[in-house]
């Protein structure tokens, strides 16, 4: 078995994980030296810089005045949980899933919460739901971006502006990377450590008009958790959306976060942050259409996500193996992307379909992606010969 050649040029940041993603470029631990330590969150210079967060998200977000944005506990997931527990059960619900986070909220919302009135909008990794069918006279509950499917809303227009229930997106790998329409969303959740390459454990919460008034009036029939509550005295708890934590942050955490919005503000905002995830994403679809070794698990190329992007292997020796195999395959490439210290974390998801998923946020450069490539195919071809040499299975 002749192994070959590796490639001569190696990326200069090998990190292209789905979560923690990269940090910024040029980032050093020296960002952190300014982070409130040793002192109560609640003391003025830790509210100070938890609403800079605040403030300079909705600056970059370009959020309407009337839109609020606080920092809630357990990154976007706690955010999501918060949204669900705290405003539905008052009208019907239409839930939407095409990846695992997706199916994961359906599970919450049926098995959890144990809500009667449920339409469930599924699609298998790869394709959309049917957005025509999705009642906007309930509440809607939908990711903008599968993150382990790679696959995205392609916009806003099948959203009703006329809706009677609320929109609620997980938007945790779309926000600071694609344009979100506002108007049309009255929740919205993400999280530190994807677009802005933050820590993770923090979520945001975004909640429009529509949002606040249902908390404000309504008041679900189930047990609150403390740490899910918005309201108090049936208003919402103000502080919380300036930087009055309903559970005590990592402010190390926060100090990171503050230097990936001001490095966002240095990169020309939003518009910079999305123009650099769709270079990163053309160079990818660029490699992809010159290699019949791998496909889009998206299938429509309006639905593409820009920044968890997720690859079918097409290799006809792979997809000959059984599936058990094919992942031990994958899971071989990725360790010996790691080894090499070239590519990290980049395997399929865990209940996603055999692939890889490569991380094409703002924070990655396109030199580092476009040197990837070609260990990428180095490491496919050592495994092609190793598998030949030594099958598995018949």
């Amino acid at each position: 078995m002749t192994i070959p050649l590796k490639p001569t040029l190696r990326p200069s940041n090998p990190c292209f994980s789905s979560g923690p993603c990269a940090k910024r470029p040029g980032w050093t631990h020296e960002v952190l030296k300014n982070a409130v330590l040793g002192r109560s969150h609640r003391a003025k210079i830790g509210k100070q810089r938890l609403n800079q967060v605040i403030e300079l998200s909705r600056e970059i977000l370009g959020l309407p005045d009337d839109y609020v944005i606080g920092i809630v506990p357990a990154s976007d997931t706690g955010a999501v949980e918060m949204a669900l527990w705290s405003l539905l059960g008052q009208r019907g619900v239409d839930m939407l899933a095409w990846e695992s986070f997706g199916s994961g909220w359906v599970n919450d919302i049926l098995k959890q919460l144990k809500l009667n009135d449920v339409n469930t909008h599924f699609a298998e990794y790869g394709k959309l739901p049917d957005l025509s069918q999705v009642n906007f006279a309930n509440d809607v509950v939908f990711t903008w971006n599968g993150t382990t499917s790679g696959v995205r809303v392609p916009n806003g227009e099948w959203i009703d502006a006329n809706r009677k229930g609320l929109t609620i997106c997980d938007a945790t790998s779309a926000a600071f990377a694609m344009e979100l329409p506002w108007d049309k969303l009255d929740v919205v959740t993400y999280s530190w450590q994807k677009v802005l390459g933050g820590e993770a454990q923090h979520g945001m919460l975004v909640l429009g008009p529509r949002a606040v008034e249902r908390l404000e009036a309504y008041t679900p029939t189930w047990p609150m958790p403390k740490i899910f509550r918005l309201t108090k005295g049936g208003k919402l708890i103000d502080g919380v959306f300036k930087g009055e934590t309903i559970n005590t942050p990592s402010m190390l955490a926060v100090e990171d976060a503050v230097d990936g919005l001001k490095w966002a503000k240095s990169v020309g905002g939003l518009k910079g942050l999305i123009k650099r995830s769709e270079t990163n994403a053309a160079a990818i679809s660029l490699w992809v259409e010159g290699n019949s070794n791998f496909e889009y698990l998206a299938e429509i190329p309006e639905t593409r996500s820009t920044t968890s992007v997720c690859l079918r292997m097409t290799s006809p020796w792979l997809t000959a193996l059984s599936l058990k195999d094919q992942g031990f395959a994958i899971r071989r490439l990725t360790e010996m992307l790691d080894e090499e210290a070239v590519a990290y974390d980049i395997a399929y998801y865990r209940d996603a379909p055999v692939g890889l998923r490569v991380w094409a946020g703002a924070t990655v450069e396109t030199s580092d992606l476009e040197s990837t490539f070609p260990w990428i195919e180095w490491a496919l071809e050592c495994v092609r010969l190793e598998t030949e040499a030594n099958p598995r299975s018949k």
